[in-house]
């Protein structure tokens, strides 16, 4: 059995028993950041494309799946569905113009476009401005099983996670996995060889706001609230911070610098504006002392031990 699976099974056991010993709804935050930063991941990780405008995919899916629970009455998982279409769609269109440009000008235009969805979250009726969307109901899955229980809630969105995390690794390792990591190692080699490099990005684009959309989806019925905040540019600030501080490029690291970033938000909220002092704090001494992420210096460093 391969590192990998045995880690998946840890992290599959962990998850199980995690209700029992921690609190859900803190678990539930870590866990859908964790799915938004390991989205993030499969763009900038594995394609090489940097977007300063991910928090428009998880916080847009956050309003329609909030407002397709509330106002239009529909079951979770068809609320989630329909927030994760939405981030889909929207990735689609800001993929097909930010994929013709490269490097910084790709991270601008993606910037500039979250920034225009995010005054049309202000504008919109339907997002309620400053209030946000508010009281969603987590109703019963498939009509059957009844979230309004923390504990049920926390193994839907555990699950959800899993999913997403098992489709990234799948996508990775798969023959279009391996353009991706070709067009981000060297795109020019890439074109040569007759690979469409504009399309394979576009695809990637597209499942990563997917993936991200999710993870916003899946939050705003677990928490009851879709607000400016989530696909605010801090956000998306917050997930190129996670990304790097787990391990870019790896499949366990996002998740992991993810849940660091939250616990710290979480148990160091009573020291106010200090939190983003010492957030900033540990991301300057991780890219000092781990440059490749937590999670990618301890894999460097096991192959090392490996090869000698």
């Amino acid at each position: 059995m391969s590192r990998t699976a045995i880690a998946f099974l840890v992290l599959l056991a962990a998850g199980l028993v995690a209700p029992f010993v921690g609190y859900p709804i803190f678990l539930m935050k870590v866990l859908c950041f964790a799915l938004f930063a390991s989205a993030f991941n499969l763009l900038i990780g594995y394609t090489g494309l940097l977007s300063f405008g991910h928090a428009m995919f998880f916080g847009f899916a956050a309003y329609v799946s909030g407002h397709a629970a509330k106002v239009w009455g529909l079951t979770p998982e068809l609320a989630i569905l329909a927030g994760t279409l939405s981030a889909a769609g929207i990735g689609a269109v800001t993929g097909w113009l930010a994929v013709r440009r490269q490097g910084i000008y790709f991270a601008m235009v993606t910037l500039a476009l979250a920034q225009m969805v995010y005054f049309i979250c202000v504008q919109a009726p339907f997002t309620y401005a400053e209030d946000g969307i508010q009281s969603i109901p987590r109703g019963k899955l498939f009509g059957v099983l009844d979230l309004s229980g923390d504990r049920t809630m926390y193994y839907l969105v555990f699950a959800v996670f899993m999913l997403g995390l098992l489709g990234i690794y799948r996508i990775i390792h798969s023959p279009f996995g391996q353009v991706l990591k070709s067009i981000r190692e060297n795109e020019p080699r890439a074109l040569s060889l007759g690979y469409d490099v504009d399309r394979y990005k576009l695809v990637a684009f597209i499942l990563s706001a997917a993936l991200a959309g999710l993870a916003g989806a899946t939050k705003s019925l677990a928490f009851g609230l879709a607000t400016l905040t989530d696909v605010s540019w801090q956000m998306s600030g917050e997930v190129v911070l996670m990304t790097l501080l787990g391990g870019m490029g790896t499949i366990f690291g996002p998740a992991l610098g993810a849940a660091v970033i939250v616990t710290m938000q979480n148990y160091l909220s009573g020291m106010g504006s200090m939190v983003t002092v010492i957030m900033g704090a540990t991301f300057v001494a991780c890219v000092l002392l781990f440059r490749r992420g937590i999670v990618g210096e301890i894999e460097h460093r096991w192959k090392n031990r490996s090869a000698s």
